[in-house]
């Protein structure tokens, strides 16, 4: 999307505002089906920090993701770009990837369709 959804931008802010943690979304991304549940942006970078640290090739990495994110100014709220999703998955045919869920980062315009809640495969 050339335009970032407004809606998709609200439910990041009321996300980012921490009134709720409990938003799942499903979003199309280049073809890729990524589903999950979003997280204000400074819980998603501690946590992707907290796995890096555990990693001896990759811990060195953990103090990029531990720096907060850019402010607008005092008392000026930056306008949110990207989604922060944490325990999901991508789809791929009749599977979840990871199963136990990951950490993506979304840009919303780069978002081609969104649907509210959390995609999952049963098998029957």
């Amino acid at each position: 999307m050339s335009n970032p959804d407004e809606l998709l931008v609200a439910i990041s802010a009321a996300v980012e505002s921490g009134r709720s943690n409990q938003m799942s979304l499903t979003v199309v991304v280049g073809g890729a089906v990524i589903t999950g549940r979003l997280a204000p942006e400074a819980v998603w970078r501690k946590r992707v920090a907290e796995v890096l640290k555990d990693s001896d090739h990759l811990g060195p990495f953990s103090d990029v993701f531990e720096q907060g994110p850019d402010e607008a100014g005092p008392g000026r709220p930056r306008t949110p770009a990207h989604l922060h999703f944490h325990l999901a998955r991508i789809l791929q045919g009749s599977v979840g990837i990871p199963e136990t869920g990951g950490m993506y980062r979304v840009a919303i315009e780069d978002i081609s369709a969104w649907t509210v809640g959390d995609l999952r495969y049963f098998d029957q």
